[in-house]
């Protein structure tokens, strides 16, 4: 409880006042820096227009996304998708149903179907998001979340006003994943594809190529017989 301060020892109770206040203030900040996920890594890839999420290092999660239809920047205005290192300032909706509309942060009391004609409000969930270098600063000044969008259909293509947008299934899967603090990044490099196996390649392939320069080449083939070589046909000596 704190102490409030009182006429007969105005001084020492204004001291222990603000003596209280400020360690009562320490705690709650200590114990929201101790709340802070740090095991999260978010990657957005411009080019890819996907997500891959990861925990401690170890790829947990992939989502394919939406960015800006006006590409990349900061500017003030210009609807662009930051780039950059950045982190989850804000979670909004956490029980909100699949498709509520927000409106300024709040929910409106209206769901939205996915693909609904002519809708494209922010549904679902909303993270936002906090710039963490010079270049991108102003980033929750710009209002730039990752949140659901009634225009799923738009999802793989650059299609936002700067956001980053999701399916409404996996922004409310991803928002459980995270917590306030996971670090998010927004680059221009393209994931690295995974190479395909050759399914003409089997277990049993390095075997052979280990005695193929020790085994002699075979003879090459006869030459065709004259009804087959060119595809002709060869005149009978009776016609």
């Amino acid at each position: 409880m704190l102490l409030c301060p009182t006429n007969s020892e105005p001084r020492l109770a204004r001291f222990l006042f603000a003596t209280r206040s400020a360690l009562l203030t320490g705690a709650l900040l200590l114990g929201g820096c101790a709340s802070q996920d740090r095991d999260h890594l978010v990657r957005i890839s411009i080019p890819d227009q996907k997500m891959i999420v990861t925990k401690q290092g170890v790829e947990v999660a992939h989502y394919d996304v939406s960015t800006s239809k006006f590409g990349v920047g900061t500017r003030p205005g210009s609807f662009a998708t930051p780039l950059g290192k950045m982190e989850i300032a804000k979670k909004v909706g956490g029980t909100a149903p699949p498709g509520m509309k927000f409106h300024c942060q709040r929910a409106t009391g209206e769901i939205v179907k996915p693909n609904s004609p002519g809708r494209d409000p922010i549904v679902s969930r909303i993270l936002c998001l906090r710039g963490l270098e010079q270049q991108n600063r102003n980033t929750m000044k710009r209002s730039i979340y990752i949140h659901g969008t009634a225009e799923e259909w738009r999802i793989g293509t650059p299609a936002s006003y700067g956001c980053i947008r999701m399916r409404s299934k996996d922004v409310i899967d991803l928002f459980a994943r995270l917590g306030v603090g996971a670090q998010v990044e927004v680059t221009m490099s393209p994931f690295a594809t995974p190479a395909i196996p050759d399914p003409k390649i089997t277990e049993e392939s390095p075997k052979t190529a280990e005695v193929t320069d020790q085994v002699q080449a075979p003879p090459p083939p006869l030459p065709a017989p004259p009804e087959i070589e060119g595809k002709k046909r060869v005149r009978s000596h009776r016609s």
